[in-house]
């Protein structure tokens, strides 16, 4: 990937009337080399064109010197180092993709923040400054405060009424891939969006309508960072209370089927670490997001036309990746026949839902089960992460993560373990859908044709995934597409 040519505006950081870190040109080439190497990065394998700077906001230190003269926990701890806010267009094979990245600026950095580093230009050391215990501490307390930066260009907001305990340490959390959270002690976590479309994030979006339902199956919104892109007010971060002392469902999940395949021949409803309870608490839960969303945003009727372009979809989005997939291309006329059947007078009723929901994204805390990240896809467009879904597609990609817990160590299993693993699956399936039934009053199992539609779709794309990822994997989502072009059906 190569840097942009430098035409247009000059828009070098400057604070004061001098200039924060090297030109526009410098960093563009540094960018260039290290932005398509982070886990963030969503257009890896792709072919690449140039990397174009759009804006830099300067954030500090002209929005630490905003800080109260008289907070003096705040001014021992305001950054040492500018940091400025860039945007930056990405040409992909896919098309033009646009980026965060908060660019620190250090003459001498200190040895923590070796791994940081993004290159060096105008002699000085440029670096990601969100893993700056200084700067991501100073984010939190402009939310709490209300602060704008020079020219409003950045908004930063908290929610009407939310209690933001800005003390807690900082620390970058490891394990997400496409944003870069930060966790205040056991308070709060600050959601940085690395990839940007203009407008609302439904992130930010759904937790502020949760939150006025009274939702107790998410975190609290607290307040957010906002931008202009392109012209529009657009999320650029979102901070939400923190759930300290719990554990995600992949986690319990697979620990629980860890614990049967370490049993011998007991059945899964024997063993100490059975699943089954909390897959039913779990289905609860989601059942009580699903209608608190119905709540916040209203519904509408897809109707038989609406079934009949979705399946059309997911017909034509499997035959385009059997194209280049060769296990999919022998099952493609079963998979054809699967989108076919679930038409002819079937209604569907639609609303905002999670959009990515599976067992990574919740947690089990010490109240009952939280769901997390309401996103969306990353690699959808906005406009469609925020339109209306049927539930069944939250439902389905949930069941879809058991299936995948019960088989997760991948490669292949005996038979007995392979048999065992589907039990497994099978229980909590289903208990998923009976705890889903008991809020909803609507058991998904009802609509078996179209459930077992959105369930293929989503083995279809995990198939692709794991073709061109993780190879060993691709037998897990391939069995389930053959198991729902025979059988169909959560059982």
């Amino acid at each position: 990937m190569t840097s942009g040519d430098g035409e247009g505006p000059d828009v070098s950081g400057t604070v004061g009337g001098s200039t924060v870190g090297g030109s526009t040109a410098e960093l563009a080439e540094l960018l260039a080399d290290w932005v398509p190497r982070q886990r963030w990065f969503a257009a890896k394998g792709q072919k690449l064109g140039a990397v174009r700077i759009d804006s830099r906001i300067v954030v500090s230190p002209s929005l630490a010197g905003a800080e109260d003269a008289t907070d003096d926990q705040a001014a021992e701890s305001r950054p040492r180092r500018p940091v400025e806010q860039v945007l930056i267009s990405v040409e992909a094979e896919s098309g033009v993709q646009r980026y965060q990245i908060f660019v620190g600026w250090a003459a001498e950095l200190p040895e923590r923040l070796a791994a940081s580093v993004i290159g060096t230009a105008g002699g000085q050391t440029a670096y990601g400054a969100l893993h700056d215990a200084d700067f991501s501490a100073l984010l939190i307390r402009l939310i709490a405060k209300d602060r704008a930066s020079m020219a409003g260009e950045l908004q930063f907001r908290a929610e009407p009424g939310a209690e933001i305990g800005t003390a807690g340490p900082p620390m970058v959390f490891g394990a997400e891939q496409s944003n870069t959270s930060i966790i205040y002690g056991h308070s709060a976590i600050l959601k940085v969006f690395r990839r940007l479309e203009p407008g609302p994030n439904p992130d930010a979006e759904v937790h502020r309508a949760l939150r006025a339902q009274g939702s107790t199956s998410v975190a609290p919104a607290l307040g957010t960072i906002e931008g202009l892109v392109d012209g529009l007010p657009t999320t650029l971060a979102l901070l939400t209370g923190y759930f300290g002392n719990s554990a995600d469902g992949w986690a319990m999940a697979t620990a629980s089927v860890r614990d049967l395949m370490a049993e011998g021949d007991l059945r899964a409803d024997e063993v100490g670490g059975d699943f089954a309870a909390e897959a039913i608490r779990l289905g609860r839960a989601v059942a009580s997001v699903h209608a608190d969303l119905a709540a916040a945003f209203g519904t509408e009727d897809a109707g038989p036309a609406g079934v009949d372009e979705l399946l059309a979809e997911m017909r034509a989005t499997a035959e385009a990746t059997a194209a280049h997939v060769p296990s999919l291309a022998a099952q493609l006329d079963g998979i054809r026949a699967a989108f076919s059947g679930p038409a002819g007078g079937s209604a569907m009723p639609v609303q905002r839902i999670h959009g990515d929901l599976h067992l990574g994204q919740t947690l089990r805390t010490l109240t009952g089960w939280a769901v997390i990240d309401f996103e969306g896809e990353p690699s959808k467009k906005l406009a469609y992460r925020r339109s209306m879904h049927s539930p069944l597609r939250d439902i389905a990609g949930m069941l879809r993560s058991f299936d995948y817990a019960a088989h997760h160590s991948g490669g292949a299993m005996d038979p007995q373990h392979a048999y065992r693993a589907t039990e497994w699956a099978t229980r909590n399936r289903n208990a998923f859908c009976e705890g889903y039934a008991a809020v909803s009053g609507s058991d998904p199992r009802e609509h078996g044709p179209l459930l077992t539609a959105f369930e293929l779709d989503k083995a279809v794309y995990e198939v692709a995934y794991e073709h061109g990822h993780r190879p060993s994997w691709e037998p897990i989502p391939l069995q389930a597409v053959s198991r729902l072009i025979t059988h169909g059906g959560t059982t």
